[in-house]
C-alpha cells in the first residue's frame, strides 16, 4: 500500500471501531489562546479558536514544560525556532527572550499544535499531545541569547525556574570557524543519550539528524501493519533536550518517521512536532525537504522516501517536484559568492554495503547525477546502523581514494558519501566474511548489492548484487560525526567519526580548488 492508501486504511478501520470521536482538525493552531482539541486529521494550518470546543486545562503552576528542541529559520542569521511540550493543555504559552539571562524583557506568544493517536491497536492506549512552537525573527547575527519557555502559572523568570533557561547564538553575519555535527538513526536507549553528551561536548553550531529520530514505529516497512506508539516520542524529546534546547536541531525524514494515521503521507505528526525551514517545494507536503546556510556552508536536507526503491510507500509522493527543486537549490547554492561548501544530508544510503539495507538505486537514479552536476562536498546519510564512508566518488566509481588521514578535492577528485547511522539504535553487520564488532576497517573490495525498482510501482523491490571497490572505511559501533569548517583563501572542512567511548574513528579532510564551474 502506498502511504494516503494507509491513511484512508488507517481512518476506516478506526472509524467502525468508534474512534474517532469528532471532526476537528488534529493539529489545530492557535497563537497565544491556549490548546484547540481535535481528531487525528493532521492538517497543520491554523484553526479558529470559536470552531474548536475548549480543551480542559489543569493549573498552569502543576504544569512543566519539557522537551526543548530548537532549528534555525531558513536565516539562521535572524531567524530561530523553539519547540516544546506540555503533559496538559494551558492558557496563553508563550518564550521569553533576552541577550541576558536576567532580563527576558521579549516575549513571543507560542503556536500551539494538539495531536490525538487513537489506540492503533489493543495493547496501546489513545494519546493527546501538546506541541508549542515560538518564531523568533529579525534577530542580530552572532549573537547569544537566553530564553525561557512558559505559559500562564509557570513563569521562566521566578527565580524558582531560572534553571530551565536556555541559550542559544545566531549565525554569524560573515564566514569563520565553527563545527556541526551530524548522525541517523537515534531513537531512545542509553547509547543514544551517551552520543547526545559527546555531540554537546563538540561545542557544535547545529546538528543534523539524517531521519529515523525515535522509532514509534518500531517497524518502518512502510507497510498496513506498521503500528507506532505516540508515547516513544515524549521519551525522545526528554531525551534530547539536553542538546537539542542549546544546538538547533536539523531533522530529515526516514522511513521509521511516515506515520500514516496523521496524514495521507504520513507526516502530520512530524509537522505538528517540529518548525523547520519553510523555503522546501512544499512545507507542509514535504516539511523534511528545507535548505540553510551557515558561514560559508550551504546544507539541503532532503527526504528519501520520495526516491526509495526499497520501500515504496512514498516513493514518488512529490510528483518529481523535490528533485527539480533540488536541481534548482543546489545550483544556487553553488553560484554564491559566499558558499564554499554545500552539504546534503538525508536519511536511504546512496552507497553503503551492510546487509540490511545496503544502498538505495532510487537515490542514485534520481539524486547522485545532480551531486555530481554541482559538485556537492559531502553527502550524509542514516538507515545503515553503522558507520562507513567510500573513497570519492564520480559516475558510481573510485575516482580518487581517500585512506584515513588523507585529502580530498571535490572539484577535481569526486565527492565523498558518508553513512552515519550509530546514532543508538541497534547496531547493524556487514556481510559475512567481514563481520566484526567494535573495529574499523579500512580497504576497498566489497560483494553487496543496491536496491532496483520492479517492473512496474506495486511489484516488490528487488536486489542487484555487485562487487564494489569504494567502501574505504568501515566501523560497527555507536559513533557520530564532527565536521570542522574553516573559510578564507584556503576553505577547509575536517571531517571526524567519533566512538561512543570518544576514540577517534575515522578523519578526513575536504577541501575546495573551484568554487564555480562543473568537473
Amino acid at each position: 500500500m502506498s502511504m494516503p492508501e494507509q491513511h484512508a486504511y488507517l481512518r476506516a478501520k478506526l472509524s467502525r471501531r468508534g474512534a474517532l470521536r469528532t471532526g476537528a482538525a488534529t493539529v489545530g493552531t492557535v497563537a497565544g489562546a491556549g490548546l484547540l482539541a481535535g481528531s487525528a486529521n493532521a492538517d497543520p494550518r491554523p484553526v479558529a479558536a470559536s470552531h474548536a470546543p475548549a480543551t480542559e486545562r489543569v493549573d498552569g503552576s502543576f504544569v512543566a514544560p519539557f522537551g526543548r528542541h530548537l532549528a534555525f529559520g531558513a536565516d539562521p542569521k535572524t531567524q530561530m525556532r523553539i519547540s516544546w511540550q506540555v503533559p496538559f493543555a494551558v492558557r496563553r504559552p508563550y518564550v521569553r527572550i533576552g541577550v541576558e539571562p536576567w532580563r527576558l524583557s521579549r516575549m513571543i506568544e507560542a503556536e500551539v499544535r494538539d495531536l490525538h493517536t487513537p489506540a492503533l491497536s489493543d495493547k496501546l492506549p489513545t494519546v493527546r499531545q501538546f506541541y508549542l512552537h515560538a518564531a523568533l525573527d529579525g534577530l542580530r547575527p552572532g549573537t547569544t541569547y537566553y530564553y525561557g519557555v512558559g505559559h500562564d502559572g509557570f513563569d521562566p523568570t521566578d527565580p524558582s525556574r531560572l534553571a530551565t533557561i536556555g541559550s542559544f547564538r545566531t549565525a554569524p553575519a560573515r564566514p569563520e570557524e565553527f563545527v556541526f555535527t551530524a548522525f541517523g538513526d537515534q531513537g531512545v536507549s542509553y547509547d543514544a543519550l551517551a552520543n547526545d553528551q559527546l555531540i554537546l561536548g563538540q561545542n557544535p553550531s547545529f546538528h543534523l539528524h539524517a531521519g529515523d529520530l525515535c522509532y514509534a514505529d518500531t517497524t518502518g516497512h512502510g507497510e498496513e501493519s506498521d503500528v507506532y506508539d505516540a508515547r516513544v516520542w515524549d521519551q525522545f524529546l526528554a531525551q534530547t533536550e539536553s542538546v537539542a534546547a542549546r544546538v538547533p536541531w536539523m531533522v530529515t525524514t526516514g522511513n521509521h518517521d511516515m506515520e500514516a494515521w496523521y496524514s495521507p503521507n504520513g507526516y502530520g505528526g512530524q509537522l505538528a512536532r517540529w518548525t523547520l525551514p519553510d523555503n522546501g517545494p512544499d512545507p507542509r507536503e514535504a516539511p523534511g525537504v528545507y535548505s540553510f546556510t551557515y558561514g560559508n556552508v550551504g546544507v539541503v536536507a532532503l527526504d528519501a522516501n520520495d526516491v526509495s526503491y526499497e520501500i515504496t510507500a512514498n516513493l514518488g509522493y512529490t510528483g518529481g517536484r523535490q528533485t527539480a527543486w533540488l536541481d534548482r537549490r543546489l545550483g544556487e547554492l553553488r553560484r554564491s559568492a559566499g558558499i564554499d561548501f554545500v552539504v546534503v544530508f538525508f536519511h536511504h544510503c546512496a552507497y553503503s554495503t551492510t546487509s540490511a539495507h545496503a544502498s538505495d538505486g532510487g537515490v542514485r537514479d534520481a539524486w547522485v547525477p545532480l551531486f555530481e552536476k554541482h559538485q556537492v562536498d559531502l553527502v550524509i546519510n542514516g538507515h545503515n546502523h553503522v558507520y562507513e564512508r567510500t573513497d570519492a566518488l564520480r559516475g558510481g566509481a573510485v575516482a580518487k581514494e581517500v585512506p584515513i588521514g588523507e585529502s580530498v578535492d571535490p572539484a577535481r577528485d569526486g565527492i565523498v558519501y558518508v553513512t552515519a547511522g550509530g546514532a543508538g539504535k541497534a547496531l547493524y553487520r556487514f556481510p559475512v566474511p567481514d563481520s566484526y564488532e567494535g573495529h574499523v576497517r579500512d580497504r576497498d573490495h566489497v560483494r553487496t548489492y543496491h536496491w532496483v525498482k520492479g517492473a512496474e510501482k506495486a511489484e516488490k523491490p528487488e536486489k542487484s548484487e555487485e562487487d564494489v571497490e569504494w567502501s574505504r572505511v568501515r566501523f560497527t559501533g555507536f559513533s557520530f560525526v564532527a565536521v570542522s569548517v574553516s573559510a578564507g583563501a584556503r576553505p577547509r572542512m575536517r571531517v571526524t567519526t567519533l566512538a561512543e567511548s570518544g576514540e577517534r574513528v575515522d578523519h578526513f579532510e575536504i577541501t575546495r580548488s573551484r568554487r564555480h564551474g562543473r568537473v
